[in-house]
């Protein structure tokens, strides 16, 4: 993981934001570095970390497209997803689980990789996502971005957005098959 990832990380939230709330990671295996220090240090009520295997970082193995059959709908008040995007080949229904794990109220916050950055295969690489991209992305799930912008080191993005506390799903949501018309994105 970019330092830059866990100096804007550091950045974004505060106290008062994680304080007594519920914190799920997604893609948490540490392989070069976690926010998870840094989150933790907030005071959360808890911290759970999730990944497809086991390793440092996971306290529970589960795939991102089965949050809430594990964890059940508006289960966390922040859903961290850091340098994980570009290595889901399938970016769509991970995204749908991430907001419908998260609460109404609730904070996600995304970094990932763009056009530009090396290819890394760790365990796939499959996309590069622009600003532009992410933004489209969140707003797709009606959610109201808060943050957006360039990781200053690396070509990536960096994103907090906010699920609004009357929160009301997209219609394409309701019926979910695939995201369509999610634009801005190029594979390496």
């Amino acid at each position: 993981m970019h330092e830059s990832v866990m100096t804007w990380t550091a950045e974004v939230l505060s106290r008062s934001s994680i304080a007594g709330r519920t914190v799920l990671e997604v893609g948490a295996y540490d392989v070069n570095g976690s926010v998870r220090p840094i989150v933790e240090a907030l005071g959360p009520a808890s911290y759970i970390g999730v990944d497809q295997s086991e390793g440092p970082g996971v306290d529970h193995v589960c795939d991102a497209i089965a949050l809430t059959d594990e964890y059940g709908v508006d289960a966390f008040d922040l859903v961290i997803c850091t340098e994980m995007f570009e290595h889901v080949q399938a970016w769509e229904p991970v995204l749908v689980e991430l907001v419908r794990v998260l609460s109404p109220g609730g904070l996600l916050l995304i970094t990932t990789r763009s056009e530009g950055f090396p290819y890394h295969p760790y365990p796939i690489d499959a996309w590069r996502y622009s600003e532009a991209g992410i933004r489209e992305m969140l707003e797709a799930c009606n959610l109201r971005v808060v943050v957006l912008e360039s990781d200053p080191q690396a070509p990536g993005v960096f994103a907090l957005a906010l699920k609004p506390p009357r929160w009301k799903p997209p219609r394409w949501l309701r019926a979910f098959d695939a995201v369509t018309g999610v634009t801005a994105m190029v594979q390496p």
